[in-house]
């Protein structure tokens, strides 16, 4: 007599779920185990509307939780970085949302920032940068295009990278201007 993984080999296994006969909460149905059970289809979730909405799903995502600290690292090869905690690294990737209560420390080369936290050290946006009304970005900040919502706190050696070729002169010194 052998054991797998806490089983005998001549236990017949039992099916996992029994006939249920008393009825659900707010329905007056039995259900049975040889039934299938429908359950409701979820509401679609409401699309948000963060600028990630715009980056494709299914790429790798980094979530550094709140109360956590990860320090001195390289973070490289993350299509999603969400800071909820402290995080003191340096990284190149697509996306970096701050949370309300994140804190990001050191040097970052990204598409796409979301930031309603602290971003203290270099940063480097690519496309485009939010900054929400809880946000505040100080250092060395580099973006092609930025909107802050009113509250948000933007402070530091600050430099438009879009190129001045694009368009009218009017329209750049806009960008420049926003």
């Amino acid at each position: 007599m052998a054991l797998h993984f806490g089983k005998r080999e001549n236990e017949i296994n039992k099916p996992l779920s029994n006939p249920v006969s008393s009825p659900r909460y707010g329905s007056g149905t039995t259900v049975t185990g040889t039934s299938p059970v429908s359950t409701p289809e979820p509401a679609a979730p409401a699309a948000p509307s963060s600028v990630a909405s715009e980056v494709p799903e299914g790429g790798s995502k980094l979530t550094v939780g709140p109360n956590i600290k990860l320090k001195g690292v390289e973070i490289t090869d993350c299509d999603t970085l969400v800071v909820e905690g402290l995080v003191e690294a340096t990284m190149d990737s697509r996306v970096i949302q701050i949370a309300q209560q994140g804190e990001f420390k050191g040097s970052a080369e990204i598409d796409i920032a979301e930031i309603r936290g602290v971003f203290d050290g270099n940063l480097t946006v690519r496309q485009k940068m939010v900054i929400y009304a809880t946000g505040k970005v100080t250092g060395k900040i580099r973006y092609g295009k930025v909107v802050i919502e009113e509250g948000g706190q933007l402070s530091g050696d600050i430099e438009c990278s879009v190129s001045v070729s694009k368009g009218s002169p009017k329209q750049a010194s806009m960008a420049l201007a926003a």
